[in-house]
């Protein structure tokens, strides 16, 4: 759902001020709904009650909103119940978290699930999501919380313990040891930052990989897969990253459907190993295999290296021991590494950021991370299919500044992934959103325009090609891709395949060496806020005929005393909208049914420089001239003379009038001036240049030292902005 200008543009700034407090870093996570666990806790042990989340009851709400709805069979004999009224001697966790603590249950989550086994694998990354201090024994008062990566932040989602059962029995996620429930809490967790358990439904591995470690993920097809994967796989398991891999299903009928082999197809797995072994009857070779794991727990692969296939025969005991080969139905097993590339279609890797692993010397990415949104009528342009919106899409200028130390094939240049996030599509589910088809362009910046941080317009994207682009536009929560360039400045362009599609979103570069990117803000400023001095010479017919309305209109001229009286005759906001309406209805190209009191008012505001709440012939005389050079440049813009000109082009127009703005304010002025159909007619348009004007102005007035900083008082900031 669109934020309205003062809930987003405030939770932004709300946001922004938080980062420079520290907050939501990895030592200082957000507090999800403002709950704070240890004061909760507290609280509740000192009651000597146990807590109930208010924010995610024990109720179908929280279950979901179609298949897990009101209206599902379902969810009629679900009971919530916490682990001491499950089993006795309920633990958080037995014997260390591991793979074999995650089973599925009755929730198309495997994706998720394969993450959590991945995490598991690294006791670091494990702990920070799931923190370590929590039992059912001391201070136990029913909460519990855990953290995660959210979109550039860290937050820390408390819950209670009342979890899902259908004959005593959990519905959802549960672990192989039955007292033991660190999984189904977390999974809980998940589903609160999402709004549902239903929420969970469906979805990538590499997804919640990114929520464990704020990391970026990278995509290979195994039939384009690199020469070097099984070097890529072990190195990356070196370095702590997280891997998936699944079986595409042509047919979505048989999405999880298990094949001949035990694999089941449609299907998330993790990889938890990558290793080399040397069996007796190779002398002098090795062989490749890979470890994964299916996260029902259960439904292994049955050919070549399985768990009770002959290969494992041919291993010295010590092999045997470094695999850690075990024969169990525990869902995990190895395979080849050749038939593991015959098998699978697809492997995710999850490329750890600095500070998912504080002391990794191995591997260090910079990044850079930027929030942005689409919005519709001003900055969701569409991709390059669209020239006439595409430049209004947000655009981010990306250095490079320094080539790689060990450049592969000979070629110089600067390795960076970039990586296109869109945010909160999975929680505004019930809502109906899905997610939109998005991508990015990358486009060179000449050498003359090195350091201007001006907006691409139009004509650039017209007459240069993209420098690189992602392999395609896809809806996937996030579009990755790994680039080589030259040194240098480049214009990153992120959007919707479709143009007109609104939603955040955030766009992160990652590289080895140094670069940095940022969003192409135009500087904020008017060319001339302050009042140009009143025109000499013959007035035109216009002006004799605006004169002698204003005499009929603002007093009596029957004295005969006309001069005294023009410079003394004042006219109300009413009556302004009669002279300006008398006039502008001659003009019929504008199609305009006439300026409103509302944007009479505002005029008045502007021009007052005696605060009567009125204006006189000469302060009348200043905002007909504006409004003459406004007109002006909408009849510029309104070449079809439809009556209105389109939303995207407002910039342009407002650019045109002096007024030099960025991204946040357009986004504003959109959502303030323009129609359902995106398009802004003459009144809006005047008044959305009289507000301008009249703010420049006063924020001029207050910033008396220049510095474009001011600070106001509730009376004064109540004073500026009711009366403009």
């Amino acid at each position: 759902m669109p934020y309205t200008p003062s809930g987003f543009f405030c939770d932004r700034l709300i946001r922004e001020r938080e980062r420079r407090d520290g907050e939501g870093s990895l030592n200082k996570p957000l507090r999800f709904n403002g709950q704070d666990f240890n004061i909760l806790r507290q609280e509740y042990l000192q009651r000597k009650n146990l807590f109930e989340d208010d924010s995610f009851p024990a109720t179908v709400e929280s279950l979901g909103f179609k298949e897990l709805g009101h209206k599902s069979n379902k969810v009629k004999n679900i009971v919530w119940k916490r682990p001491k009224e499950i089993c006795e001697n309920p633990q958080f966790i037995v014997g260390g978290a591991s793979r074999t603590d995650i089973c599925q249950g009755d929730l198309g989550d495997c994706w998720l699930l394969a993450a959590i086994a991945c995490l598991t694998l690294n006791e670091k990354l494990l702990y920070r999501v799931v923190p370590q201090e929590q039992s059912f024994s001391e201070g136990y008062a029913g909460i519990f919380h855990f953290q995660f990566w959210r979109y550039g932040d860290w937050v820390d989602v408390v819950i209670d313990d009342r979890i899902p059962t259908f004959n005593n029995q959990l519905v959802f996620t549960k672990s192989a040891e039955r007292n033991e429930f660190w999984s189904a809490l977390l999974e809980k967790a998940y589903a609160k930052l999402h709004g549902s358990y239903e929420a969970l439904k469906g979805g990538n591995t590499t997804e919640a990989m990114e929520d464990f470690t704020g990391g970026v993920t990278e995509f290979y097809e195994m039939k384009e897969a690199p020469k070097e994967l099984y070097k890529i796989m072990k190195k990356a398991l070196e370095r702590g990253s997280l891997m998936g891999c699944s079986i595409d299903s042509l047919v979505p009928a048989r999405f999880e459907t298990r094949t001949v082999t035990g694999l089941v197809k449609g299907h998330a797995y993790s990889v938890t190993a990558v290793e080399e072994c040397k069996p007796s009857q190779h002398k002098d070779s090795k062989v490749r295999l890979v470890r994964l794991r299916n996260p029902w727990g259960q439904v292994e692969w049955n050919g070549p290296w399985s768990d009770n296939s002959k290969e494992w025969a041919t291993l010295s005991k010590a092999e045997k021991e470094k695999l850690q080969h075990q024969s169990a139905e525990d869902g995990e097993f190895w395979m080849s590494f050749e038939d593991f590339k015959k098998n699978y279609t697809k492997i995710e890797i999850c490329n750890l950021t600095p500070d998912a692993l504080e002391d990794d010397k191995i591997h260090k990415w910079t990044v850079s991370v930027n929030e942005g949104r689409w919005v519709r009528g001003c900055s969701a342009g569409g991709c390059r299919n669209y020239p006439d919106t595409f430049w209004t899409n947000p655009q981010y200028r990306l250095r490079l500044l320094e080539e790689d130390d060990d450049p592969e094939d000979n070629e110089v240049g600067c390795t960076f992934v970039v990586a296109l996030m869109q945010k909160n599509r999975r929680k505004e589910r019930k809502m109906g959103a899905n997610l939109f088809t998005i991508g990015f362009a990358i486009y060179e910046v000449p050498k003359e325009m090195h350091g201007n941080k001006q907006h691409m317009q139009k004509d650039f994207f017209l007459f240069n090609s993209s420098k690189a682009r992602c392999k395609s536009y896809i809806n996937l929560r996030e579009v990755t891709q790994r680039f080589r360039l030259s040194p240098g400045e480049y214009v990153i362009v992120p959007s919707t395949y479709e143009p007109h599609q609104e939603g955040e979103f955030i766009l992160r570069v990652f590289s080895e060496k140094k670069n940095t990117s940022e969003e192409i803000e135009n500087r904020i400023e008017a060319d001339h806020p302050v009042p140009a001095p009143a025109s000499a010479g013959e007035e035109s017919e216009e002006d004799q005929q605006f004169r002698t309305i204003f005499q009929e209109i603002a007093g009596d001229v029957s004295t005969g005393r006309t001069e005294l009286l023009l410079s003394d005759m004042e006219i109300t906001a009413n009556e302004l909208k009669n002279v300006l309406n008398r006039v502008i209805t001659k003009h019929k190209d504008l199609n305009t049914e006439g300026f409103s009191l509302e944007s009479c008012r505002s005029m008045i505001a502007l021009m007052d420089m005696d605060g009567t709440g009125r204006l006189n012939l000469q302060e009348f005389r200043h905002l007909w001239n504006k409004i003459k050079q406004w007109q002006g440049i909408f009849k510029h813009y309104n070449a079809d003379q439809s009556g209105s000109i389109n939303s995207y082009e407002m910039r342009n127009a407002v650019n045109d009038a002096g007024f030099r703005l960025n991204n946040q304010l357009y986004d504003i002025i959109t959502m303030r001036y323009a129609n359902e159909n995106m398009n802004i007619d003459f009144d809006s348009f005047i008044s959305c240049l009289v507000r301008l004007e009249a703010m420049f102005r006063a924020f001029q007035a207050f910033d008396q030292d220049g510095d474009g900083t001011i600070r106001l008082s509730v009376l004064e900031w109540l004073q500026l902005t009711m009366y403009a």
